[in-house]
C-alpha cells in the first residue's frame, strides 16, 4: 500500500499541464489551475481543481472539488463536475489526474467557444430587431379590425374628455356656450335685432309711395275664381 501512495506522489510531478500547489502530504492533496485558451476577444475562463488521493487510488477515483473559478457560470461548474465523474469511471485502475485535467481543459475551451457563439447570436438578434423596427417605421402598423376598434374606442374617450374639459373651462370663465334656441329663449329682442342694427347704423330705407298706385283704385276681381292678373295685360294691349 505505501509504495502505491509514493507512486501517486511521484505521478503528480509528471501530471501538471498547468499551475499546481500541494496542500498536504497525508493524505496527498493538491490544486491544479486550468485555464482555457484565449477567445476571440482575449477572454478566458479558469477553474482551480482540488484533488485528494484516497488509499485505494488508482483503483478508486480521487476526491475532487472546484476550489475556485473565474468567468464560469453555475451551469458550467455542474458540467465540469459531471465530466470529472465520467472520466474517473472510465479510467479506474490507471493514474488519471492528467486525463481528468486534460478533459477539463477541453471543456473550458468549449465554454469559451460557446461564449463567442452566444455573442454572435446576440449581435444577429439585435441587428434583426433593428431591421424590423426600420420596416415598421416606413410601413406603419397594419390595420386590422381589432386594432382599429381599439383605436376608435380610445379616440372617442379622448374626444369626450376634451369636450368635457373645454366646457368646464368655459363655464369657469363665465362664457357658457348656448345654442341658437337658447339664445332666443333668453333674449326675445333677437328677432328684431337685424332691424335695430340697420336703424342704429343709419341705413333706414325710404320708400317713395308715389311709385305705387293706391291699392283701393285697383279693380281686382278677387271674387272671381277664374281671375288671372295676366289677362289684364293682354286687355291693355
Amino acid at each position: 500500500m505505501p509504495p502505491r501512495r509514493r507512486s501517486a506522489r511521484l505521478q503528480l510531478s509528471t501530471e501538471q499541464p498547468t499551475q499546481n500547489q500541494v496542500l498536504s502530504e497525508e493524505p496527498t492533496s493538491f490544486t491544479i489551475t486550468v485555464t482555457s485558451d484565449a477567445g476571440e476577444n482575449g477572454e478566458t475562463v479558469e477553474a482551480t481543481l482540488k484533488f485528494t488521493y484516497v488509499a485505494e487510488y488508482p483503483d478508486e477515483p480521487p476526491l475532487w472539488e472546484i476550489y475556485s473559478q473565474e468567468n464560469l457560470e453555475d451551469g458550467d461548474l455542474e458540467n465540469i463536475l459531471t465530466l470529472l465523474k465520467q472520466q474517473a469511471e472510465e479510467n479506474l485502475g490507471m493514474v488519471m489526474i492528467f486525463t481528468l485535467v486534460t478533459a477539463v481543459q477541453e471543456k473550458l475551451n468549449e465554454i469559451v467557444d460557446a461564449m463567442k457563439n452566444r455573442r454572435e447570436e446576440e449581435k444577429l438578434r439585435k441587428e434583426k430587431e433593428a431591421e424590423e423596427a426600420e420596416k415598421v417605421k416606413f410601413q406603419g402598423t397594419v390595420v386590422t379590425i381589432e386594432n382599429f376598434l381599439a383605436w376608435k374606442a380610445k379616440f372617442e374617450l379622448e374626444m369626450a374628455e376634451f369636450r368635457r374639459k373645454k366646457q368646464k373651462e368655459e363655464e369657469q370663465a363665465g362664457k357658457p356656450r348656448l345654442t341658437g334656441k337658447q339664445l332666443f329663449e333668453r333674449d326675445h329682442n333677437l328677432d328684431t335685432s337685424d332691424i335695430q342694427f340697420l336703424e342704429d347704423a343709419g341705413n333706414n330705407v325710404e320708400v317713395d309711395e308715389s311709385l305705387f298706385q293706391d291699392i283701393e283704385d285697383l279693380d281686382l276681381d278677387e271674387d272671381d275664381p277664374n281671375f288671372d292678373p295676366l289677362d289684364m295685360d293682354s286687355d291693355e294691349d
